[in-house]
């Protein structure tokens, strides 16, 4: 299972490189471009947006042709796109072909917690799912501070190049991943859309990834830029940005941990507690000093607030859990996107203040509900698990 679990890290790095290599790079790429920052953040809002969009098809389609099929098509696909998103003439023609490349690097991150789902026994699962974030960590990291630096002494468009190779490189390497045993035995799509319409845990779980999305995603996405509107350079705001990948490192280590200690809802209530003191600091000031603190704070946020909801996606419907993953990153991501855009002409005219004070708003009741909510739920005993 070790190998296995390299291999779906893998996944998730490159898909979060791809993922975040665009945020440190908004100004760049407005000047190269010769832009408003508002169009260019519109841009990477579609990427979001799409990845969003495109989940529950990547979910259907895992329990209809397999998880590592659809992982492996869906990777030299998205290689493909993003190697040509890099020769990009205009904004429009960006946001056209970064919205499709996220649409199908979309197929990543939820087709790794679907195999986790399907052969990690649910003692061990959270552990696990926090070991797949140091892909995303490594990923976030790279990503932020990389992008920027290419962007400042090369150009913008060369992130893409690499993000694009490294999919259809990891395209080849998965074919070692063997397909889930039982993958077959499935529920069909209409029959999990029904299940989930039905159960009000599981659309409570969605809402808090919709509501999450526009809190953590949302702060992250515009922090560079925040950075940079205090008279920074995209350099030092990327580097400051990849202290939050950094910091999901280390917290996601220490989160495993107390996974087999702590209850879940301890962690989404000390992840609510960070997201909401980080997305106030940003709001009183958004020079480098204080993004470092906020980007420690977010990155102890990620691994302790989502990777408890994310396990607790893949436990709610064990025979639709394609599906509901599916859903929980779609309304996770459209939450983002949503966020972003909506905020935009906000962040544009540099008033991160009443960005960053919104987003702290949403974390209190996002992290009192759901630390209400799972620590009520229980796993009912004739739920059947690997």
């Amino acid at each position: 299972m070790r190998a296995q679990l390299r291999l779906l890290q893998a996944t998730t790095l490159v898909s979060t490189l791809d993922r975040f290599a665009m945020p440190p790079m908004l100004v760049a790429i407005a000047a190269s471009l010769d832009v408003p920052l508002t169009q260019v953040v519109t841009a990477a809002g579609a990427y979001f947006l799409v990845y969003g969009l495109g989940q529950p098809l990547w979910g259907f389609a895992s329990d209809r042709y397999g998880r590592v099929r659809v992982l492996r098509t869906s990777l030299v696909v998205a290689g493909a796109l993003s190697l040509v998103s890099a020769l990009s003439p205009t904004v429009l023609v960006l946001g056209i072909l970064r919205g499709l490349a996220g649409g199908f690097f979309g197929a990543a991150y939820p087709s790794a917690l679907i195999y986790l789902g399907d052969t990690v026994a649910p003692a061990r699962r959270q552990q696990a799912i926090t070991g797949l974030m140091v892909g995303v960590a490594v990923g976030t990291a790279a990503a932020s501070a990389g992008a920027g630096l290419l962007a400042d002494v090369a150009t913008w468009r060369l992130p893409f190049v690499i993000t694009g190779s490294a999919a259809l490189v990891l395209a080849v390497l998965l074919a070692r991943l063997p397909e889930p045993a039982g993958a077959a035995a499935r529920t069909t799509a209409r029959a999990s859309v029904a299940t989930i319409a039905r159960s009000r845990v599981t659309l409570l779980v969605l809402l808090f990834a919709f509501v999450e999305g526009v809190v953590l995603l949302g702060a992250l996405t515009l922090l560079p830029t925040a950075v940079e509107s205090s008279g920074a350079s995209t350099t030092v705001a990327g580097a400051v940005t990849g202290v939050y990948g950094l910091a999901v490192l280390l917290g996601s280590s220490s989160v495993g941990r107390l996974s087999l200690a702590w209850h879940p809802a301890r962690l989404i209530l000390l992840g609510a507690a960070c997201a909401a003191l980080a997305t106030g600091l940003l709001a009183v000031s958004q020079r480098p000093a204080v993004a470092v603190v906020v980007a420690v704070l977010l990155g102890i946020a990620w691994p302790a607030m989502h990777s408890s909801l994310q396990t607790w996606a893949t436990e709610v419907l064990p025979q639709s859990r394609a599906v509901v993953v599916s859903f929980f990153a779609a309304a996770l991501f459209v939450g983002s996107a949503i966020g972003a855009i909506v905020v935009a002409g906000l962040a544009d005219e540099g008033r991160f203040a009443v960005v960053y004070g919104a987003y702290a708003a949403l974390a209190v009741p996002l992290g009192i509900g759901a630390w209400a909510a799972r620590r009520r739920w229980h796993r009912p005993v004739e739920q059947q698990e690997p």
